[in-house]
């Protein structure tokens, strides 16, 4: 039980980074895909149906991680205290200038809160993506289960170590870059005209860098942590997840040589669940490396709740999740073909 609410938390975790990977993206390329008011307004028309209704994956990984594995929940938002706030600002901030910005048709006002969006859409892959080369890393969890680990130390990966150093910084590069690509993929789909044609000039080269960046990130996690090559051997669903990211690379670039968009978006999105399919694959059963002591580490065996509690939380999951879904399966059908913007008077 405990091995199937860690592929449960995983997979809410992955699809989360698919579909709210998207939108980010979009807000990092909004100043340069988007050149007029209009135009803006067609990026904000895009993502408009989902941005909101993505975070619910969010919510749902963390309710999983409170139901089945809250010593980990605990442990990690001790830990990474300032990091989850910066996290939760940044995602107010998003909401915030999506919301307000066509409230008022003035020209200061609009930039305001499209510097915002824009910045705010950077921000949340930087920290998110350092964030996974923590887990990736490991952290200075001790024999309470708990852990405190600052911004920054000395920037090297060895004790005492910091949410920042030179390895977490690629990860934070490389997820910067895909969700880039991602959301240039996402709109080359969804709009048209100079928005469409400027989001595919974006695609090539981020889909290139997205390849380098990745291909670097996993030969350095080797020398960072070992242990997650030491396990693949006995992962077979790492094989799996390697197979299918390396399948939606060659999507996207399919996808783009042929002037097929939705492709090269469903291959982006392949490739991320792919990789972090085959991540996950490798550290099981450890959710929280300890860098002090593997003893000391938060598994899904030492860190779950009672039986009990998990086949409980399993017959809601079994409820919620598949409303989830079909709601996310009615959006993208009722919002399906090229987006338009909006009047003034109406949307984004």
């Amino acid at each position: 039980m405990e091995t199937l609410w860690f592929w449960l938390v995983s997979v809410m975790l992955a699809i989360y980074a698919v579909m709210d990977g998207f939108d980010f993206g979009a807000g990092i390329l909004h100043p340069f895909v988007a050149r007029t008011d209009a135009e803006r307004r067609q990026v904000l028309g895009a993502i408009g149906p989902w941005w909101d209704g993505n975070e619910v994956w969010l919510l749902a990984a963390g309710g999983s991680l409170f139901l089945a594995f809250p010593k980990v929940l605990a442990a990690g938002f001790s830990g990474f205290y300032l990091a989850l706030f910066m996290v939760i600002w940044t995602l107010i901030m998003r909401g915030v200038s999506i919301e307000f910005r066509s409230h008022l048709p003035d020209g200061m006002w609009r930039s305001f809160w499209d510097r915002a969006f824009n910045v705010a859409s950077l921000l949340l892959p930087v920290l998110l993506g350092a964030a996974l080369g923590n887990v990736l890393r490991g952290v200075p969890v001790d024999d309470t289960g708990y852990f405190n680990i600052p911004l920054f130390t000395d920037f090297g990966t060895g004790n005492p170590v910091g949410i920042l150093d030179w390895y977490t910084v690629l990860v934070a590069l490389f997820v910067l870059v895909t969700i880039a690509n991602h959301g240039a993929l996402f709109l080359a789909w969804k709009t048209d005209g100079p928005v469409h044609e400027r989001a595919r000039r974006f695609a090539w080269p981020l889909s290139l860098l997205t390849a380098v960046l990745g291909g670097l990130a996993t030969l350095i996690t080797a020398t960072v942590n070992p242990d997650i090559y030491a396990n693949l051997p006995h992962a077979p669903l790492a094989w799996l997840g390697m197979l299918m990211f390396l399948t939606g690379l060659a999507l996207v670039f399919w996808g783009l040589f042929h002037n097929q968009d939705r492709l090269a978006f469903v291959g982006s999105a392949a490739f991320i669940l792919g990789l972090l399919a085959a991540s996950a694959a490798c550290l099981f059963p450890v959710m929280l490396k300890s860098t002090l002591d593997p003893a000391w580490s938060l598994t899904a065996h030492n860190a779950a709740v009672s039986p009990h509690g998990l086949r409980t939380g399993l017959k809601w999951w079994a409820f919620g999740f598949p409303i989830a879904v079909a709601y996310f399966v009615m959006l993208f059908r009722l919002h399906r073909g090229k987006v338009k913007a909006a009047g003034d008077s109406e949307g984004y």
